[in-house]
C-alpha cells in the first residue's frame, strides 16, 4: 500500500505516548521543551498519544492544538480517536454493559467508598467516560496538594489495590478489567478496551514498528497491556524528562 507518511524519515514507524506522567507531569501541562522534541520527532516518524482521559482533559494538558501536534490522538484508550485531525469511529462503555449491570457496578463502588476511612474525601468519586468509568476513593475534585498526600496514603495502605480486589470478587464474570493509574484513581473497562484498543486504528496503516512510552508500565498499571503487547516495543519511563531523553537517544535528535 502507499504510505500517507512519506514526508517522514521512517514512514513505517510510529511512536505512541501515554499522556499523564509521560508527556506531561501528573495532571500538569506539557512543557515547551517537550513540544520542541515532539516536533523534531515528527520529522523522523509518525507520532501519537493514547490516554484514558477524555479529549477535553487531554487538551488541558497538551494544548488546544493537540490534533495539530500529533498525527494520531487516542482519547479514552482510542474509543475516541483522531487521524490527521479527522475523527474516527467511536464505541461506548454503556452499550457494552447495559443500564442494569452498570447500575450494580456504580452502586457497589459508592457503597465501598462510603465505608472507607480516608484523611479527606472530596467530590466526583465516579466519572463516566466513553469507554470506562474512572473511580477515585478521594474524589477527583481534590486539590493538587490533597492529590499528592492521597498518593502517599494510597501507597502505604493499598486503598486502590484492595478496592480492585473487592470488585474482581464481586463481579468475577463481568468481562471487565481494572487498571490502576495516575495518583488517585483506577479505571474500569471491558476486556480488550485497555490502551491496546488504539492499535485497531493502526491496522492497515503499514506500520512495521510501533514504539510505546509509558510511566505505568508494570503489571496492574494502565500502560502494562500495550507496553507488553506483542505488536509494540515498550519503553518504561519515570517522567517526561526521561521520555525526552529516551526519544533523543533512540532517534538521534
Amino acid at each position: 500500500m502507499t504510505s500517507d507518511w512519506t514526508d517522514r524519515e521512517f514512514p513505517s514507524t510510529i511512536c505512541l505516548f501515554d499522556v499523564d506522567g509521560t508527556l506531561t507531569p501528573a495532571r500538569g501541562v506539557i512543557t515547551d521543551s517537550m513540544k520542541t522534541t515532539l516536533a523534531e520527532l515528527r520529522k523522523k516518524c509518525v507520532v501519537g498519544f493514547v490516554g484514558g482521559s477524555d479529549f477535553a482533559k487531554q487538551k488541558e494538558q497538551l494544548g488546544d492544538n493537540a490534533v495539530d501536534m500529533f498525527d494520531f490522538c487516542f482519547s479514552e484508550n482510542g474509543l475516541t480517536a483522531f487521524r490527521k485531525g479527522m475523527k474516527l469511529p467511536s464505541n461506548n462503555f454503556l452499550n457494552f454493559l447495559g443500564e442494569e449491570r452498570y447500575a450494580k457496578l456504580v452502586n457497589f463502588c459508592l457503597r465501598y467508598i462510603a465505608d472507607l476511612e480516608l484523611p479527606q474525601k472530596r467530590g466526583t468519586f465516579i466519572e463516566f467516560r466513553q469507554g470506562m468509568i474512572n473511580v477515585s476513593p478521594i474524589g477527583r475534585n481534590c486539590s493538587r496538594e490533597e492529590r499528592n498526600r492521597y498518593e502517599e496514603f494510597d501507597l502505604e495502605h493499598k486503598i486502590r489495590e484492595k478496592f480492585v480486589l473487592a470488585l474482581k470478587k464481586e463481579f468475577p464474570d463481568s468481562g471487565l478489567k481494572f487498571s490502576i493509574g495516575g495518583q488517585i484513581s483506577f479505571d474500569v473497562f471491558p476486556e480488550g478496551w485497555d490502551k491496546t484498543y488504539c492499535l485497531r486504528h493502526l491496522e492497515g496503516e503499514g506500520f512495521s514498528t510501533i514504539h510505546f512510552f509509558g510511566d505505568k508500565a508494570f503489571e496492574g498499571g494502565n500502560d502494562w497491556e500495550i507496553y507488553s503487547h506483542d505488536g509494540t516495543i515498550g519503553h518504561s519511563v519515570k517522567n517526561p524528562l526521561e521520555t525526552e531523553a529516551v526519544i533523543k537517544d533512540l532517534f538521534h535528535l
